[in-house]
């Protein structure tokens, strides 16, 4: 059912191309998921309209990772990844050209504008089939540690960059100005990890695979999989990266400078939760590892909402941060474990458009939340939903283990 992994010194060099294509692609994300409402808000648009641009982005997001699902086993991931890279350049120039509302929402439905600072793209289901065919059972999941922890970490640098605008401000660069100089550097980002990509081996299909697969034997599982998985991205859309900072501006009146300050050390604590959920993994099992750290997460959020202060607001925050994200590469490299090599990219872009589309869904409700009201609702629906997912996915699959914990 499971290939083998490629021999030891074949696996390293198109694994570090992943890693580091990932960490470009996730830096960009950070500091545009700050700016993004910023750019909004300084154009004269309402939170409702920030939240409307960021369900296109999550919506187009969502059908192109339908196409790339679809197309992947003809074509492979490596042209995919190609032309998605080509896409981000096109994102970032488009973007920074524009101060109309119609024309920028046609560029966040069509292109790689990220509200969600990479937990949602096109390129994540392409890369986990990748990693997927350079690693066995044994080293799966510690790949994907390695590979979110490069992200993170990279989109932590990048939280801190969405200060620059106003740092260049004493240079006499107005602020308008540069955030859409940071949009262009976003694009040149897109260019330098296609660079990377063009390294990565187009692998022949598996043998027996048919170029037009897409699901077969694990079809079931994954259709449940991806039920789950869309409540919990419905629930996080209420607390994307973009909104979250809008409400933060809005209810304790953050700068730009020290917003990126805070998501830095948030970034940097996600980062360092992923070798520790790699191990954690190993000796409880994926599924705890996924729902045990994920519930007490969404208990800091929904404190955060009821907080007081700035301080005790951002100390829950941070205490979820430590914790929202361990499950990543356990769910990554869980839904690579229980499908065959061949259903892999499909699987992983099964699993990722129900993801995008619910996410897609919340955004514009939060940003009506907000625009109505200062408090945090949207913090507590989504801890209240996320709470719901994961008693759900300990019922479901608890007993469904990876081929490691057998």
């Amino acid at each position: 059912m499971h290939a083998s992994p490629l021999p030891p010194r074949d696996s390293p060099r198109p694994v570090n191309k992943l890693f580091a294509a990932r960490a470009l692609r996730d830096f960009g994300d950070s500091f545009v998921a700050i700016l993004l409402p910023a750019y909004l808000l300084a154009l004269g648009f309402t939170p409702l309209e920030v939240g409307v641009l960021a369900t296109a982005s999550l919506l187009g997001s969502a059908c192109m990772t339908i196409a790339a699902g679809l197309l992947a086993a003809r074509y492979g991931y490596r042209r995919l990844l190609l032309a998605a890279a080509g896409l981000m350049v096109a994102t970032g120039i488009a973007f920074a050209s524009s101060r109309n509302y119609a024309v920028l929402l046609v560029i966040a439905f069509a292109g790689t504008i990220n509200p969600s600072a990479g937990n949602v793209s096109v390129f994540v289901p392409l890369e986990h089939a990748a990693l997927a065919r350079e690693a066995g059972d044994a080293d799966r999941t510690r790949m994907f540690a390695h590979y979110s922890l490069a992200g993170t970490l990279a989109a932590a640098v990048g939280s801190l960059a969405a200060g620059l605008p106003e740092m260049l401000a004493p240079l006499g660069l107005d602020r308008l100005t540069a955030i859409q100089g940071m949009f262009v550097f976003y694009g040149l980002l897109g260019l330098a990890g296609r660079i990377l990509y063009t390294r990565i081996p187009q692998h022949p299909l598996a043998p027996g695979a048919h170029p037009s697969a897409t699901l077969g034997p694990s079809r079931k599982i994954v259709f449940k999989l991806a039920a789950l998985f869309s409540l919990d991205a419905f629930a996080g859309g209420f607390v994307v990266q973009s909104l979250l900072v809008l409400w933060l501006f809005q209810r304790f009146h953050l700068s730009l400078a020290e917003a990126g300050m805070f998501f830095f050390w948030a970034g940097l604590l996600a980062a360092l939760s992923y070798p520790v959920a790699a191990r954690l993994s190993r000796r409880i099992g994926l599924v705890n590892t996924m729902v045990f750290t994920h519930i007490p997460s969404s208990v800091a959020l929904m404190l955060a909402a009821l907080a007081p202060s700035l301080e005790m607001a951002l100390i829950c925050l941070l205490v979820r941060a430590a914790l929202s994200q361990m499950d990543v590469p356990a769910r990554s490299s869980y839904v690579m474990a229980v499908v065959t090599e061949a259903e892999r990219p499909a699987a992983a872009s099964f699993t990722s458009v129900p993801r995008s589309l619910a996410s897609a869904l919340s955004p514009s409700l939060a940003g009506a939340l907000f625009a109505a009201s200062a408090f945090a609702w949207p913090l507590l629906i989504c801890g209240t939903l996320k709470i719901t997912y994961d008693l759900l996915l300990l019922a479901q699959f608890r007993h469904v283990r990876p081929p490691e914990e057998d």
